[in-house]
């Protein structure tokens, strides 16, 4: 199985997407996905497990995840205690790009997450209120559907994200990190493909590092990350195609060489089917 891209069905003048206090459920949660927006989910209770690029976290109440665009993820909530949770989708083209004067983004809290490969917050409880408050009255606004709900949308939206900007700050200041789940081995393994994605890496070499066999390598791995061990790989090398597609003039094939990919034709369906549109269409940016 291959990450889906999930699709966001809204008008491209407001790239925004709501689902407020959704209680999970293995059968309708989505599988290992990746998108283009960024996304915040907070849980309001139930417990579970979050699968985020390469490390595995708690979803308990008062968790707040900030996930950067193009990051693969999957929520898994408990059978006996299912998650109940709030997920925001934005497109950055959202926010205001003006910085008045101060060293200061809305997506700073993202960048962070992106940099330091941390993407849960524990809320403090004022956070926490401060959160639910906001998230009330965005659904209030959406439900009402009055004039300017867009704008009142959007300023809700700043709010929440100046505020997990501040509680960043402090907890920065005086936090540890929070404690990882998973065998150890899984860890070192999803780390080792994150830094060698683009060689010749499989399921042999993966569990002989492990000192599993590579059955049982694989069954666990497709038990935490629901991918198997070749979709995961190849989705990380679609990843990095994508921010070198935009961030470099480099030649479709150049890229897809640098990324692993050693057939063209397999890079361009691979892409196709996971992004859904060519390399060169997704280099173009969104049609107008």
């Amino acid at each position: 199985m291959k990450p889906i891209q999930k699709q966001f069905n809204v008008t491209p003048s407001f790239p925004f997407s709501f689902v407020y206090r959704d209680t999970k459920t293995k059968q309708r949660e989505l599988p290992d996905h990746l998108h283009d927006w960024y996304e915040m989910v907070y849980v309001h209770g139930g417990r579970g497990t979050f699968f985020i690029d390469r490390t595995f976290y708690e979803m308990n109440a008062g968790s707040l995840f900030l996930i950067p665009g193009n990051t693969i993820h999957r929520a898994i909530p408990d059978a006996l205690d299912p998650v109940t949770s709030t997920a925001v989708f934005f497109h950055p083209i959202l926010l205001p790009l003006q910085s008045l004067g101060e060293p200061f983004s809305y997506l700073q809290s993202f960048d962070r997450s992106r940099l330091n490969r941390t993407y849960r917050l524990k809320c403090s409880p004022s956070l926490q209120a401060a959160l639910e408050q906001s998230l009330n009255e965005i659904d209030r606004e959406l439900r009402a559907s009055e004039s300017g709900v867009r704008h009142a949308v959007s300023l809700l939206l700043q709010r929440i994200l100046l505020a997990v900007h501040r509680e960043l700050g402090a907890e920065l200041r005086q936090s540890s990190p929070s404690p990882a789940i998973g065998p150890v081995w899984m860890r070192d393994a999803l780390l080792h493909i994150d830094e060698h994605y683009s060689e010749e890496i499989g399921l042999h070499e993966l569990s002989r590092r492990a000192s599993v066999s590579p059955a049982h390598f694989s069954r666990v791995f497709k038990q935490l990350t629901g991918m198997n061990v070749t979709g995961f790989i190849a989705a990380k090398r679609i990843i990095k195609a994508k921010e070198r597609l935009l961030e470099t003039d480099l030649n479709v094939a150049v890229i897809a060489a640098e990324c692993g990919f050693d057939n063209l034709p397999h890079f361009h369906r691979l892409f196709k089917r996971i992004v859904g549109k060519t390399p060169s269409a997704y280099r173009r940016g969104p049609e107008r």
